[in-house]
């Protein structure tokens, strides 16, 4: 039997409710709870036929991980966690119907900050991006604080865990996607940079950016211009202005 994953935080659990029901198992909450927004999961839960269990805040803790769980969890079976050939099936299907925008693939190198990968998958979602992937060792994976932080994007956002991340890169440069990585030492700027067409957007690990094996693979390194004090941003909000610059970008290439 497969470990039971959970999402925590009222906003999670109430975007899966709203947009995925079926995929969930059955929902946690706190014994007569006195939030309002609980009640309404619990009553849009029962409406949606979900199976619920009542359990007290540690219980919850227990689960979760977490004592800030907000007083309700719901077990899920995921169906966006992808593997590899997972994540080329998507990418060949995506670049054959040749509908809706370019493809558009958010890589991080081994971020491992669960709350950076929640924020990243939060503008990920937001930003159109169609898959995250991220490698299986020496990275943050899918938790309770990760949704919790996603805000519900975690379970909408296709989610690939890769054995190998340079030979990801290698098979969806092969497909014609770009690979554009970020590094404070790149000498062309993230504004002044063509980001149409298929992309597949590199972010680096806290701290150390990008390995010098997926730096190499990059068809083009990216900088964020900076003009204050601070040398670097973090990986999160690095992610979201790479990714509305790319959204920019198309959105004024559309008719």
């Amino acid at each position: 039997m497969s470990k039971a994953q959970y999402i925590t935080g009222l906003r999670s659990v109430e975007q899966m409710v709203a947009t995925d029901p079926s995929g969930i198992r059955r929902i946690f909450a706190e014994y007569q709870t006195a939030n309002p927004r609980v009640e309404a999961i619990i009553k849009a839960a029962q409406k949606a036929g979900i199976e619920l269990q009542p359990a007290n805040r540690a219980r919850l803790m227990q689960m979760s991980g977490e004592a800030r769980h907000q007083g309700i969890i719901a077990e899920v079976q995921r169906s966006t966690i992808l593997d590899e050939a997972g994540l080329r099936t998507l990418v060949e299907q995506r670049l054959q119907s040749g509908e809706g925008a370019p493809l558009l693939i958010l890589v991080l190198d081994g971020v491992q900050d669960p709350h950076n990968l929640g924020a990243c998958m939060r503008t990920a979602d937001a930003a159109g991006v169609h898959a995250l992937v991220v490698p299986r060792h020496g990275a943050a994976g899918l938790s309770p604080t990760v949704s919790k932080v996603a805000a519900g994007a975690a379970e909408q956002l296709p989610f690939a865990t890769v054995g190998n991340l340079n030979r990801v890169l290698g098979w969806l440069s092969d497909y014609g996607v770009r690979i554009i990585g970020t590094s404070d030492k790149a000498d062309s700027s993230l504004f002044e940079a063509d980001l149409a067409g298929s992309v597949a957007l590199v972010m680096g690990r806290e701290h150390t950016g990008l390995g010098a094996a997926i730096a190499k693979r990059c068809d083009l390194l990216v900088s964020l211009p900076m003009q204050g004090v601070v040398s670097s941003l973090n990986v999160s909000v690095a992610t979201g202005v790479c990714l509305y610059e790319i959204a920019r970008q198309r959105a004024l290439r559309l008719p």
